[in-house]
């Protein structure tokens, strides 16, 4: 399957069957922690970029595949920004009247100014946008947007989806040393946070390689006082135990691709996600991988990561 992957364990969703409706790196940010590399050129612009009905078919597969009980959501998420697609109110409509799975959005929200595109998401049950600042200065150090992108929009985008969508909205803040994790940093998003009142806002910190070299995971002193400051209602996202959650994958090769092509991977982690292969069958696909160039390894914090062959990674901080 090119579009329809997992089960994957995450950290918000449980069981998370994913629908990928855009192309890699087709986004509007440039994040300093992106674990899908550097995003070159910006894509500003919605495009169908693959029929509904193929992803609705991929999906159909999955599900005959599936038992219900190992799926807790069908979620969109691009690998790049979801909202990008310009068919996905039929993409959201489609899981509907398929099957009872909630839906979830995962977006980085940059769009949400645009009320067509907030009427797309209206049957969703969750929508999971980013919120890594609160001031101009910051969203441009971290999400390193396209110029179209501000951050005034962004938060007139959050507050009307607010306003307007009937299901729940859970912010996500990623994160960074000496970046967001400052007194300054997070006093500001606490007033952020008390005037759009999401139903829930989670902290993570990067778990997967990020995109530029010199992107740090705050210590556990900067960790303490963000949970501190923004509250108890809080919740803080550590790196979750990946399972054994991938069934609709025929052979090694295409599940370590397909994995691999949303959420890069340490060896040891595919290892416990592809449970149903033997360590040193992973261990000779990835050498395989490798030489076919079908994936690429990368080095973050003392730590080889599998990422998709594509992803833009500098090796060196300026690079």
């Amino acid at each position: 399957m090119k579009h329809v992957y997992g089960p994957v364990a995450s950290r918000r969703l449980g069981r998370s069957l994913g629908i990928d409706p855009v192309p890699l790196k087709t986004c509007n940010w440039n994040c300093v922690y992106c674990q899908l590399g550097r995003t070159s050129p910006y894509q500003i612009k919605r495009k169908t970029f693959y029929p509904v009905d193929d992803l609705l078919a991929e999906l159909d597969e999955a599900l005959r595949r599936l038992r219900p009980e190992s799926v807790d959501y069908v979620t969109i998420v691009g690998s790049g920004e979801t909202l990008l697609y310009a068919k996905l109110g039929e993409l959201v409509h489609g899981i509907k009247q398929r099957c009872n799975f909630p839906v979830a959005v995962i977006t980085n929200g940059s769009l949400l100014y645009c009320s067509d595109i907030r009427r797309e998401l209206a049957e969703a049950d969750v929508v999971l946008p980013s919120l890594d600042a609160a001031s101009e200065e910051m969203y441009k150090k971290i999400n390193r947007p396209h110029p179209s992108c501000t951050f005034d929009r962004q938060l007139e985008g959050l507050s009307a989806l607010q306003n307007e969508f009937a299901g729940k909205i859970w912010i996500e803040v990623m994160l960074l040393r000496g970046l967001n994790d400052t007194e300054e940093a997070l006093h500001g998003l606490v007033s952020v946070f008390e005037l759009l009142k999401p139903d829930q806002v989670h902290l993570n910190v990067p778990a997967r390689p990020p995109v530029e070299p010199w992107v740090q995971p705050p210590n556990e002193e900067s960790l303490m006082r963000a949970i501190a400051i923004l509250g108890k209602s809080v919740g803080v996202l550590h790196p979750a135990e990946d399972s054994a959650l991938n069934p609709i994958y025929e052979n090694v090769e295409s599940a370590i691709v397909g994995i691999t092509q949303r959420h890069p991977m340490t060896g040891e982690e595919l290892e416990r996600t592809l449970r149903r292969w033997a360590p040193g069958v992973i261990e000779s696909a990835l050498t395989e991988l490798r030489e076919s160039r079908r994936i690429q390894p990368v080095e973050r914090y003392g730590t080889t990561f599998w990422c998709p062959v594509e992803g833009r990674f500098p090796a060196k901080i300026g690079s």
